[in-house]
């Protein structure tokens, strides 16, 4: 089976969202530069959402209906709400894995993208990990 640890790249968004097989990802991965990282401004807790409004609001609307049946059926609705994260965590892969192919489309055409953009990518993923890690 292929994946992405075969030829000896570093794991990435895409991957995840075609389904590959992510096993030692961490070992795998490049570190990120804290201190420039730290020479950015950052917002307190003021994050760019992560989906599109109307989807944010199918996710809460589906939640909130798992939340409402769990009365009724907890296993259910566990079951459902398993689902419903799983579904999440692929959409926002599948997310990321756009943004980073339109950039690698621009860099296939020899375009040059500029530092404000792949600022703001990175921008983007720091928010997505500051929210995920935080407590």
């Amino acid at each position: 089976m292929n994946s992405a640890f075969d030829n000896n790249q570093a794991l990435t968004t895409a991957d995840i969202a075609h389904g590959e097989i992510v096993e030692e990802a961490e070992r795998r991965s490049p570190t990120v530069d804290g201190a420039q990282m730290a020479k950015e401004p950052q917002k307190a807790q003021q994050f760019d959402p992560l989906f599109a409004a109307a989807e944010a609001q199918e996710l809460r609307t589906r939640w909130d209906s798992i939340q409402t049946a769990f009365v009724d059926e907890p296993r259910k609705s566990v079951e459902n709400a398993d689902n419903l994260v799983a579904a999440a965590i692929k959409r926002l892969a599948e997310i990321f894995a756009e943004e980073r192919s339109k950039l690698e489309a621009q860099w296939g055409r020899g375009d040059n993208v500029s530092t404000e953009d792949l600022r703001l990518a990175l921008q983007r993923y720091r928010s997505f990990f500051t929210r995920l890690l935080s407590v």
